[in-house]
């Protein structure tokens, strides 16, 4: 996923893309330590989205933040 994607979800669409792929990233690891996981490199992947997801989360609480203080 993309960031310019991430920026135009919903508060409510993060949120459940956030549990979404921490859910996915705990399949992935089990499946790793289980020795059926095919591609390891979706494991970094999904990685990246989770924290492009939490780095959009945290912009805008600091926005809200910086708005109530001007």
């Amino acid at each position: 996923m993309k960031a310019k994607e991430i920026r135009e979800l919903s508060n409510d669409d993060l949120a459940q893309k956030l549990k979404d792929g921490r859910a996915e990233l705990f399949n992935l690891r089990f499946q790793m330590a289980t020795s059926q996981l095919d591609n390891t490199a979706r494991i970094k992947i999904v990685k990246k989205d989770i924290a492009r997801i939490l780095t959009e989360i945290r912009v805008r609480q600091d926005n809200i933040v910086i708005d109530v203080a001007s």
